[in-house]
């Protein structure tokens, strides 16, 4: 009676409890169910089944929560890109790169080893251009294009061009009265001679004559008068002993071209020597060489008439009508001549010479234009050059000449003088809309995140800066072909007056009278940059304020639409930046800006300097000259410039891809890719006064980018992770 009267007494579904276990926890095993209940057995059963059914729904959750995490990861995380193009440039990086360096001490060698993209660019550009002029098309008669390959082919006709040997040559000095040392001389009027050489030979003996637009707003095409071209280097830049010994090669060289167009040997001997001193005397007459950067802020405005009364030796109406034809010009025409000086004390010598030595005058000039031709006659002539080349640069430690194929020569003299033929048959092989569209989208790219830059530009006041933004969004930009190599009637046009003669040398010459003919045309129209679309380097008119980056230059290994973000970021966009900050070069220059913070800006190009020479070879510098240092800031603004604005499109966008097989991040491709733009040996045509080495190139901007030791785990003491940086962009 008492069980049940407890029974009746508890609440429903209250447990009776074991006194042992002192009340801890439920009794299941004890506990009967109540009367009028269902079994406790089956509940249980269902709650175990509720356990197990939440426990499964979320290990199904935790499941899809990480296949969707996956999913996420994997349309963030870059993938190998697997295009053709992509395998390419892959297999290009293998056969550059050399990964026995440590990339933190020598990212050159580790990208570069031996490869010369921007050379190998060249030389691809020039290979379609090859292709198109053996192609065996039947091209009209008289056609751009037939003359084109016409011209090629004499080119390449060596056989014929060392049949002719130092005929068309003497043909020409024939032309212009001959000279004392054949034994066969007319004196002729010593204008009437320079006007020959400079209208008919494109050759200037005593001062340049250049249509150019004017150093000053609004840059209106004005003939400008320069100092000549010389072979010989300057001496201010040799010690005493070296400079004999250069003079004593061009006086061996002189006397090779005397007896291979048949003079006496010892007359040559003494009009070789008499050239090189009245070279030797213009030289004492000349200024110290400006910087490219600061040309055309020292310059004096004259008229023809004027200048006549200085320099009176020289007919200068006469000169320039017959070299600007058509040109209209009177006594009043205003000149720009940037070295009056040196005008003055060039006419007394040549009156002088007029008086005494006549026929040592005539022989300096012909001995000149004989250096000019020699690439057009037989391998006597062009041994002959290519040997004092090659001496000079053993004296002055530039680096050798590297003698390429005859074909590529003949290609680059086509190109110069058939630019409007060769133009749409080279973009149609080469350049296509998609790749204009993906370069414009690169540039504007390039554009707001320099914009974005200057606003942080520590030494820049705000006017300065306000008017650099400016300039970087008024800029012009002609992404590819310009417009005049989508007008098919230029290529008519251009090659109507050009007569190609029996001899490749007459060929030439009525190549270039058709060149300077054609230059002159274009003064009298809007100015406007024009490179051929198979240039690799980038054109700037400061009269448009247009820059122009041509169709050779948006080429693989630099540039393709198809290629991971990082590679034309880091390649072609570096130079898109580099370029858009060339803008700013007046001020970096002393007093460039004078409402900038000058000691800030002195102090980060000073940091540049010292940096430079740190990661410079013991005894050598880095900067040769102001306009070294110039290029190197460039360098350096290009590269962090591009790296902001990549890092920019990472946040915006997803679907990065990477090469395949490449054990790269995107970033580290990105560094990669600069460094394989910079990879090239100073060619024959670089002079050392230009650019800083190719290693400096690439391991100074490096080194001066923080995400570059980041990217890479360089250690702290790694020459490319250095302590300070420079803050100059």
């Amino acid at each position: 009676m008492q069980e049940a009267g407890d029974r009746a007494v508890r609440p429903q579904g209250a447990t009776a409890r074991s006194p042992a276990a002192g009340g801890m926890g439920a009794a299941w095993s004890q506990q009967r169910p109540a009367e009028g209940e269902p079994p406790a057995e089956p509940r249980a059963w269902w709650a175990v089944l509720r356990r197990v059914l939440l426990a499964i729904l979320i290990l199904s959750l935790m499941l899809a929560s990480s296949v969707l995490l996956v999913y996420i990861l994997r349309g963030c995380a870059p993938s190998p890109c697997k295009r053709q193009v992509c395998w390419d440039l892959l297999a290009r990086y293998l056969a550059s790169g050399n990964t026995s360096a440590a990339p933190c001490s020598d990212f050159f060698t580790y990208v570069c080893g031996n490869s010369q993209s921007v050379q190998s660019l060249v030389e691809e550009n020039r290979g379609r251009l090859r292709e198109i002029l053996e192609n065996p098309n039947s091209w009209p008669p008289g056609s751009g294009e037939e003359k084109a390959v016409h011209f090629y082919n004499s080119c390449m006709d060596t056989d014929a061009i060392e049949m002719a040997g130092a005929g068309p040559l003497r043909q020409v000095i024939e032309e212009l009265g001959g000279w004392r040392i054949s034994g066969n001389w007319t004196s002729l009027d010593f204008n009437r001679t320079l006007i020959l050489l400079m209208s008919q030979y494109n050759h200037f003996p005593f001062f340049r004559a250049d249509l150019r637009p004017h150093p000053a707003p609004p840059h209106r095409p004005v003939i400008q008068i320069d100092q000549p071209e010389f072979d010989i280097p300057r001496k201010e830049k040799q010690e005493q002993k070296i400079y004999a010994q250069i003079l004593r090669e061009y006086l061996t060289y002189l006397n090779r071209l005397g007896i291979l167009l048949g003079g006496d040997p010892g007359k040559v001997q003494e009009h070789a020597f008499s050239s090189i001193s009245i070279a030797s005397r213009l030289f004492r007459f000349l200024k110290p060489l400006e910087q490219p950067s600061t040309r055309g802020t020292h310059y004096q405005e004259v008229t023809i008439d004027q200048l006549q009364e200085m320099a009176p030796a020289i007919d200068w109406l006469s000169c320039l009508r017959a070299t600007f034809t058509p040109m209209s010009l009177s006594s009043s025409e205003p000149l720009v001549v940037h070295d009056l000086e040196y005008l003055k004390n060039m006419s007394r010598l040549v009156e002088e010479q007029l008086s005494n030595n006549r026929d040592f005058l005539q022989s300096y000039m012909i001995l000149g234009l004989a250096g000019t031709l020699a690439p057009a006659l037989d391998s006597q002539f062009r041994e002959a050059r290519r040997s004092l080349n090659q001496k000079l640069r053993e004296l002055t430690e530039w680096p050798p000449v590297p003698e390429g194929p005859r074909w590529m020569e003949c290609v680059e003299k086509t190109g110069t003088f058939f630019q409007s033929t060769l133009a749409p048959l080279f973009l149609r092989e080469a350049f296509s809309p998609s790749t204009r569209s993906a370069a414009m989208e690169l540039f504007t790219a390039i554009k707001e995140a320099l914009v974005t830059r200057l606003k942080r530009l520590h030494w820049m006041d705000d006017r300065t800066r306000k008017e650099a933004q400016d300039r970087v969004t008024q800029l012009q930009v002609k992404m590819g072909p310009p417009d005049w190599a989508l007008k098919p009637a230029l290529a008519g046009e251009e090659s109507q007056d050009i007569q190609l003669g029996p001899s490749f040398l007459q060929s030439i010459l009525s190549c270039v009278r058709s060149l300077r003919a054609r230059n002159i045309r274009k003064s009298t129209q809007p100015p406007s940059p024009h490179p051929s679309p198979w240039e690799v380097s980038v054109h700037y008119s400061a009269p448009e304020h247009a820059v122009v980056f041509p169709a050779g230059l948006l080429q693989p290994p630099l540039f393709h639409p198809g290629y991971p973000r990082a590679v034309n970021f880091g390649a072609a966009g570096s130079i898109m930046a580099r370029e858009l900050l060339r803008i700013f070069d007046q001020l970096l220059l002393p007093g460039g800006c004078p409402t900038c913070d000058s000691r800030a800006l002195e102090g980060a190009l000073l940091c540049l300097e010292q940096r430079y020479a740190a990661l410079s070879p013991p005894g050598r510098s880095p900067f040769i000259s102001a306009h070294a240092l110039l290029e190197s800031a460039a360098d350096l603004g290009g590269l962090v410039t591009a790296l902001q604005a990549y890092n920019k499109r990472l946040l915006g966008r997803r679907g990065e891809t990477t090469l395949p097989r490449l054990d790269l991040r995107p970033q580290q491709l990105f560094f990669q890719s600069y460094a394989q733009m910079m990879c090239r040996q100073l060619s024959g045509q670089d002079a050392p006064e230009k650019h800083s080495p190719p290693t400096l190139r690439v391991h100074g901007p490096l080194s001066n980018a923080r995400a570059f030791s980041r990217y890479f785990s360089c250690p702290r003491s790694a020459p490319l992770n250095p302590s300070n940086r420079c803050q100059l962009w």
